[in-house]
C-alpha cells in the first residue's frame, strides 16, 4: 500500500474527480485537512439508488424533454415511472454519448456518428457532458453534505479543485471541450483562477495511481525474488526499474499505459506512448445486437422491442458469464412459452454458441494485443507485470483470453478482486495529491510548418523548385517545411521546456502585434520527418500558439530589403511544455540582452 504524506497546506482543501464514462459514470474525493493525511472516499448514494448500498457507479444515461431539457440522469433514468413518462411525452434518451465527443483520428471505422443514438436538436456533445457533470456535482455536494456536515461543504466550495478524466487517445481539442462543459456545468467560472481549479487527466495514469495506491505495490513486493544482502544492499542504493503495463478496460474505450516503476519511495515514469483504442465494451455489444438482428430474421421475435430487451440482457448477463468457449449461451428473455426450436428458443431462452459469443470479444482482444506489443517494443525496460482495471475487466472471457496470451509471454497479469470500475476516479484524486509520474512520453512528433531558404545544391531543394517563392526579405524560400520540436516517444520531464527559434518577417509593423503559429503533429512512420507535402495525410494542426506581442512590435525598425522594399523582422522563440497532462505554451524574445517570456493561448479546433 501506499505510504502517503499528510496534508501541508495552510487551510482546508477539497479535490473532487469526476469519472465521465461511456456506460458508468463516478465521483470520488478527498478532504485536506492541514497535518491530516488525505482519505480517498467515493460519492456512494446517488438518487435513485440509494437502496443498494455503496455503489459507487451510475449509469451515464440522460433523458431530454422535447424542449431540450435534461428530466432524469443516471440511476433516476432507469426507474419504471420515469421510463413509463418517457415513453408518454416522447423524451429522448441517451447513452453512449461520450462517444460523439471521441477524438477523430482514432481508428474507428467500426462505428460512426450515425450508430449512436443521436443528441437533441439544439444540443451538443459538449451540452450533454456539462449537463451531466453539473447532475454529478449535485449529487456530489448531497453526499458530502449528509455525510461531512454543510459547514465542511461552505468552507470549500469556492476553492475545490476538480481532476477530470479522459481516454488516452483525447488531445488537446477534446481537452478544450472537457473545460468549456465544466465552465457551462457551474463547476469553475471561465477566469483564469477557476481553470486553474480544473485538471485534466488520462484515464491511463489515474489507472496507475489506483493501482500504485491499492494493490501494485504489494503486489510487485510479493513477487519479488528474496536477495542476498548483498544485493539487497545494491537495491537500496540504486533500486530496480520495473517494467508494469496499466490496461484500463472500459465502456468505450481501451487504454494502455506503460511505466516504469521504483519502490521505496515509489515513482513512476512512462516509457512509451500510451494507447487508446475505440474498442470498449459497449462495441461488443453493438455486435451481439447485429448478431441477434441477423439470427433471428424472418422470426416473430425480431422487432426492435425484442431485440433491444435480448441485447440489455446480453449486456448485463451472458457478455459477464462466458468461461468456456465450448459451452453454450442463453439469453433468458421471455416465459416457457416462448419457443421456437428453428431460431433455437426454448422456455423463454435463445440459445447460443459459445464460439460466437467468444468471437464478438475477438476484436477486442485483438486490440489489446496489438497496443500491448507496441508499448513493450517501445519501452525500455522489460515489461514484468500487467494490471487490468475499469468495468470491462469483469469479463471473465477477456480476462482468461489476457491471461493465456501474457501467461505465454512469461508476464504476470492481475485483476484486482473488487472495485475495479472505480479505478479511474480514486485515482484521479490520488494523482492530485501524490502525483507519482515525473516524466511522459510523446505520443506523437510535434512541430510546425516552416519555410526554408532555397539551397540549389540540396536534392531535395532542387525538387521543389517549382515551390519556390520570394518573402518581404527577398530572400527566395521553399515552403511546406517541417521542424520538429519532439519526436515521438521521446521521454519529457514535467517542467523540461522545448524551444523552436523563429525567424518572422512582416510587411508592415502593426502585422507584428500579435502572433500565431500553428503547431503540427504527425502521425506517421518516419523518424525525423522533414517535409509535408511528401506525407500531407500524416500531418494535422493540433493547435494554434496565439500571443500577444505587441510590446515587441513597438520596438521594431524597419529594414530594407535586398530589392529596395520595407519589412520588419522577429527573432521569437515558442517554448512548449509536453510534460504536463496538458500542453502549455509560452512566447520569449530578447529585449536588451534580456530574455522576455509571455503566456500563449493555444487554440483547438473542435473538429479535431
Amino acid at each position: 500500500m501506499l505510504s502517503r504524506k499528510p496534508f501541508h497546506g495552510r487551510s482546508r482543501g477539497l479535490v473532487v474527480a469526476f469519472d465521465v464514462g461511456t456506460t458508468y459514470s463516478g465521483v470520488s474525493y478527498a478532504i485536506l485537512d492541514p497535518g491530516d493525511v488525505p482519505k480517498i472516499q467515493g460519492v456512494t448514494r446517488y438518487p435513485a439508488q440509494e437502496h443498494v448500498g455503496g455503489d459507487c457507479k451510475i449509469p451515464s444515461i440522460v433523458y431530454y424533454d422535447q424542449h431540450g431539457t435534461p428530466r432524469a440522469l443516471g440511476a433516476e433514468a432507469l426507474q419504471d415511472h420515469i421510463i413509463e413518462q418517457a415513453e408518454d411525452e416522447q423524451w429522448v434518451k441517451l447513452e453512449w454519448w461520450k462517444l460523439h465527443l471521441r477524438a477523430k483520428h482514432l481508428a474507428a471505422s467500426h462505428i460512426a456518428d450515425d450508430d449512436l443514438p443521436p443528441v437533441p436538436v439544439g444540443k451538443s456533445a459538449v451540452d450533454v457532458l456539462a449537463d451531466f457533470m453539473r447532475y454529478l456535482f449535485y449529487c456530489t455536494q448531497k453526499y458530502i453534505e449528509d455525510s461531512h456536515g454543510v459547514n465542511l461543504w461552505r468552507s470549500v466550495e469556492n476553492r475545490i479543485e476538480y481532476v477530470l478524466t479522459h481516454p488516452n487517445g483525447w488531445e488537446g481539442p477534446q481537452q478544450k471541450q472537457i473545460r468549456r462543459a465544466a465552465i457551462m456545468a457551474g463547476l469553475v467560472p471561465s477566469s483564469p483562477e477557476g481553470q486553474d481549479r480544473v485538471h485534466l487527466l488520462t484515464e491511463g495514469e489515474a489507472s496507475l495511481h489506483f493501482c500504485v495506491a491499492n494493490i501494485l505495490a504489494s503486489e510487485a513486493l510479493s513477487r519479488m525474488p528474496i536477495l542476498s544482502p548483498e544485493h539487497a544492499r545494491q537495491e537500496e542504493e540504486q533500486p530496480r526499474e520495473r517494467g508494469v503495463v496499466i490496461i484500463d478496460a472500459g465502456g468505450g474505450t481501451i487504454d494502455l499505459s506503460a511505466y516504469s516503476m521504483k519502490l521505496s519511495p515509489a515513482s513512476f515514469e512512462e516509457t512509451a506512448p500510451a494507447e487508446c483504442r475505440l474498442q470498449g465494451s459497449v462495441l461488443v455489444t453493438r455486435r451481439a445486437s447485429a448478431l441477434l438482428k441477423r439470427k433471428l430474421d424472418g422470426s416473430k421475435y425480431c422487432n426492435p422491442d425484442i431485440l433491444r430487451q435480448m441485447t440489455d440482457i446480453f449486456d448485463k448477463t451472458t457478455k459477464l458469464r462466458l468461461r468456456n468457449a465450448e459451452d453454450p449461451q442463453y439469453i433468458k428473455f421471455g416465459t416457457v412459452r416462448d419457443k421456437d426450436p428453428q431460431y433455437d428458443i426454448r422456455s423463454g431462452q435463445l440459445r447460443l454458441s459459445g464460439k460466437v459469443v467468444a468471437d464478438l470479444f475477438e476484436p477486442a482482444i485483438r486490440e489489446i494485443m496489438d497496443a500491448f506489443r507496441k508499448q513493450q517494443q517501445a519501452s525500455p525496460i522489460p515489461i514484468t507485470s500487467v494490471f487490468l482495471v475499469g468495468g470491462f475487466a469483469a469479463s471473465e472471457w477477456l480476462f482468461s483470453s489476457l491471461r493465456r496470451y501474457f501467461d505465454a509471454l512469461n508476464i504476470n497479469l492481475c485483476r484486482p478482486d473488487s472495485h475495479v470500475n472505480k479505478a479511474v476516479a480514486d485515482g484521479a484524486v490520488s494523482y492530485r495529491i501524490d502525483h507519482l509520474v515525473s516524466s511522459r512520453v510523446a505520443k506523437l512528433t510535434y512541430g510546425t510548418e516552416c519555410s526554408l531558404p532555397y539551397n540549389p545544391s540540396d536534392i531535395e531543394h532542387r525538387a521543389r523548385q517549382k515551390s519556390i517563392y520570394r518573402g518581404p526579405s527577398a530572400q527566395l524560400a521553399l515552403p511546406n517545411a517541417f521542424a520538429s520540436i519532439v519526436t515521438r516517444g521521446t521521454r519529457v520531464a514535467e517542467k523540461q521546456e522545448f524551444q523552436e527559434s523563429f525567424a518572422v518577417r512582416r510587411s508592415s509593423q502593426v502585422g507584428c502585434n500579435s502572433l500565431d503559429i500553428a503547431i503540427t503533429s504527425y502521425r506517421g512512420p518516419l523518424e525525423q520527418p522533414t517535409w509535408m507535402d511528401s506525407e500531407r495525410d500524416q500531418f494535422s494542426t493540433l493547435c494554434t500558439v496565439r500571443a500577444d506581442i505587441t510590446k515587441l512590435a513597438k520596438s521594431l525598425s524597419p529594414k530594407r530589403s535586398a530589392e529596395g522594399s520595407l519589412y520588419f523582422a522577429l527573432e521569437i522563440k515558442i517554448i512548449l511544455l509536453f510534460g504536463l497532462t496538458e500542453l502549455t505554451a509560452q512566447v520569449s524574445w530578447m529585449e536588451n540582452g534580456v530574455e522576455v517570456r509571455t503566456p500563449a493561448v493555444l487554440v483547438y479546433d473542435d473538429a479535431a
